[in-house]
């Protein structure tokens, strides 16, 4: 956390100095104070702190009463505790009590770095999952997750009975499909909802930086290796982490990885100590990953403790019903976002909509919505309004653009015309699974309109012969 603003209190003048100069060369903001008294005044309720470095034992008191009054005031701040050797028990009870880490004199300074960086990016995590758990019964609440169809309700329904388990989940799925909504929806449904969810993808940083990423590294480790550095797994510890396109890891880091999901430690590159982390793992792919294992691109004991619970996400082309459901919540979306007064979509737009195949599926649809919420604004949604490549699949657009054949000879103007009037409303009954209501919508045609001419044309499901006319 770059600006960080960290309290040191300790009666050693030498020790604030030099820990004022240390943290000031990394950009922090430093203030000290030798006294109980000057530490309350130096950090008051109106300025954040983000924290606390402080000696148990203090001229004017006990360390661990400021730690309870500064708690008090800044909820958020993080405390490491600096302790003598005959005051460890007292640390420890610190600790007990709150704070992040403790250090017995002397200590090493980059140790104490290394201490702080993990206080820093664990308060940076809890401000994010405080933000993220607010949005729980929002955004990641399941029914959030848009759709009624049979696909979706299944996804759902598994969702929700793995959310309390610890187990591996695999989440298979198109791109756009919404992988990483379901991987918030398990965490934020789970009894590991206050611990951190952290994201990474795989497929985005290049082999040679991401076992650090995941791991972490000790000074000195490499080349530009300047200080200690906290791993993904580390930050995760308690929560979740999300390895998305976990397809797209190298084979050295698999190896790696399988050690971690079975044994549940670790070493930082260049480290010597294992680490040990409590951290639900679960990844997703765009890949087929038992066709790369019979490619021998992928390991197989890997995917065997990753695919420990599949979620398959099934692309938007495979579960068209649920289009309209997601343009309606976009809709709602961006109006309230960007300020916009769209009323809907007409039924020739809808219709067209829901023949297009959807090859970014549902981010597809949602930059769509997004596009067109902003150049229009506001009104219906007409199929005018939608791109070229989406208007192709409309009922209008299919008559509009029809090929009219016309014989030398001539035709029958009436028949012609019927025929193509029997071609739009048996189309419009199979898209929607005659439903007459429904068909109606698409032709703009009165319900009992379209009735009176199913009747009048003797017009029927294939193979039905009990077809109703009238319901």
């Amino acid at each position: 956390m770059r600006n960080a603003r960290i309290l040191v209190v300790d009666d050693e003048s030498t020790l604030r100095t030099s820990l004022f100069r240390v943290f000031g060369r990394r950009g922090y903001q430093v203030v000290t104070a030798g006294r109980i008294e000057e530490a309350k005044q130096l950090v008051p309720a109106s300025q954040p702190l983000d924290l606390a470095i402080l000696d148990l034992n203090l001229p004017d008191g006990d360390g661990m009463d400021l730690i309870k009054t500064l708690k008090s005031v800044h909820p958020k701040c993080q405390f490491i505790v600096l302790t003598g050797f005959g005051t460890i028990e007292l640390a420890i009870q610190a600790t007990q009590n709150g704070a992040f880490h403790f250090l017995t004199k002397p200590f090493d300074v980059e140790e104490l770095l290394s201490v702080v960086d993990k206080a820093l990016v664990q308060r940076q995590l809890q401000q994010e999952n405080q933000q993220l758990r607010r949005e729980l019964f929002g955004k990641y609440r399941f029914d959030q997750i848009i759709g009624d169809s049979e696909e979706i309700r299944n996804v759902l329904s598994l969702v929700s009975r793995v959310a309390d388990s610890d187990s591996t989940v695999l989440v298979t799925g198109e791109s756009g499909t919404g992988k990483e909504l379901v991987a918030k929806a398990i965490h934020y449904n789970s009894p590991r909802a206050a611990q951190p969810f952290v994201a990474i993808n795989c497929g985005a940083i290049p082999a040679e930086l991401l076992e650090s990423e995941l791991f972490g590294h000790v000074k000195g480790a490499f080349t530009g290796a300047i200080a200690n550095r906290v791993g993904r797994f580390e930050m995760a510890d308690g929560g979740t982490l999300f390895l998305d396109e976990i397809g797209d890891l190298d084979p050295s880091l698999q190896v790696k990885l399988l050690r971690v999901l079975q044994e549940r430690t670790f070493e930082p590159v260049g480290g010597t100590r294992s680490l040990q982390v409590n951290v639900r793992v679960i990844a997703a792919t765009h890949r087929n990953l038992e066709e790369a294992v019979a490619q021998g691109n992928f390991r197989e004991d890997l995917f065997y403790r990753l695919n420990v619970i599949p979620i398959a996400i099934p692309a938007l082309k495979d579960r068209p019903s649920d289009i309209p459901l997601l343009m309606a919540h976009f809709i709602q979306h961006f109006n309230k976002t960007k300020g916009r007064q769209l009323l809907g979509l007409t039924p020739e737009a809808t219709q067209a909509l829901m023949g297009y195949p959807w090859p970014g599926n549902i981010r597809e649809l949602e930059n769509l919505i997004e596009r067109i919420a902003i150049l229009k604004g506001h009104g219906m949604i007409e199929i005018n309004d939608l791109p070229a490549k989406y208007r192709s699949n409309g009922l209008a657009s299919t008559a509009a653009e029809a090929e009219i054949s016309l014989p030398e000879e001539g035709l029958d103007f009436n028949s012609a015309v019927d025929q193509f009037e029997n071609q739009l409303i048996l189309r419009a009954l199979e898209k929607t699974g005659w439903n007459r209501n429904q068909a109606a919508i698409l032709l703009r045609l009165n319900r009992t309109t379209l009735v009176e001419k199913i009747k009048k044309k003797g017009l029927r499901p294939p193979g039905d012969l009990a077809f109703d006319h009238n319901g």
